[in-house]
């Protein structure tokens, strides 16, 4: 039922503002058959040969896509990596907790004279812009995960004598993967809103946000409306696609699933407990 509902929902809401935009002829709020019309037109009508895209495209979609991979790659490597380190030992995990939270709180444009100064404006400014603001949230929620590792488990290990890289494999990183899929989650957002603000600031030819700014720039409303268009499209796209990774590799299915997993663990460590 509810995979029934969701698309019907989309659907409603697409006729809430196609019947309204439709009969008052906006130019400022274009209906959604046009902004898609033209969106293809301008995006999507290319050769086969192409995968259908647009030279247009080729200069707008693909080298904004090209910036979040490289910003969300190096923000998840460094953000995993760290946070296993970090999240190992308590007490080294009390000393960073505060530095971190300083960081993340920092705003991003905040850092744009810095990064600069120091990268000047191109394509290292904005991959550092994104990667700077991207990698707290991995780094965060990976170590809370890695932190919050079953003691048993742990005693087993050490029992067991396991080495750190395969207390690392075997141990830490299983315990931790649903959080750090949500540290990736949050993330991915953030890069697509990062890629996009990176992609404004003078010294960037190509992307999305520059094709926007220049749209506004010649008051092509239309194009302004597509690019949004394009933004949701693929923050959505983005977003199933980690999600369906999440459950592949986490074998979580549901939340609600995820929540009876959790039960389930909370009452075989009560009974160890209380067996021991």
């Amino acid at each position: 039922r509810g995979a029934l509902l969701r698309p019907l929902v989309l659907v409603l809401a697409l006729a809430v503002w196609q019947l309204p935009a439709a009969a008052h002829s906006s130019v400022y709020f274009p209906p959604p058959a046009r902004i898609a019309r033209h969106a293809y037109d301008l995006w999507f009508s290319g050769p086969v040969g192409h995968v259908f895209l647009t030279p247009a495209a080729v200069d707008t979609i693909l080298p904004s896509l090209g910036r979040m991979a490289a910003g969300f790659a190096l923000a998840a490597v460094a953000g995993i990596g760290l946070g296993i380190a970090v999240g190992r030992s308590r007490p080294v995990y009390a000393l960073c907790d505060p530095v971190f939270q300083f960081a993340r709180a920092v705003p991003p444009p905040a850092l744009v004279p810095v990064f600069v100064v120091v990268f000047d404006f191109g394509t290292p400014m904005q991959l550092a812009s994104i990667v700077f603001s991207a990698v707290w949230p991995v780094l965060i929620n990976t170590a809370e995960g890695a932190r919050d590792t079953d003691p048993l488990r742990l005693d087993v290990a050490a029992v067991l004598r396991l080495t750190t890289t395969e207390r690392l494999w075997f141990l830490l990183l299983p315990s931790a993967l649903p959080r750090i899929f949500t540290g990736l989650r949050l993330s991915l957002s953030l890069c697509l809103i990062l890629m996009v603000f990176s992609e404004l600031l003078p010294g960037t030819a190509n992307g999305i946000g520059f094709t926007l700014t220049d749209a506004q720039s010649r008051s092509d409303l239309l194009t302004v409306w597509a690019v949004l268009v394009l933004l949701g499209a693929l923050g959505c796209l983005l977003n199933t696609g980690l999600l369906a990774a999440e459950r592949r590799l986490t074998g979580r299915g549901s939340s609600r699933e995820g929540d009876r997993e959790e039960r389930a663990l909370e009452e075989e460590r009560a009974a160890r407990r209380g067996i021991v």
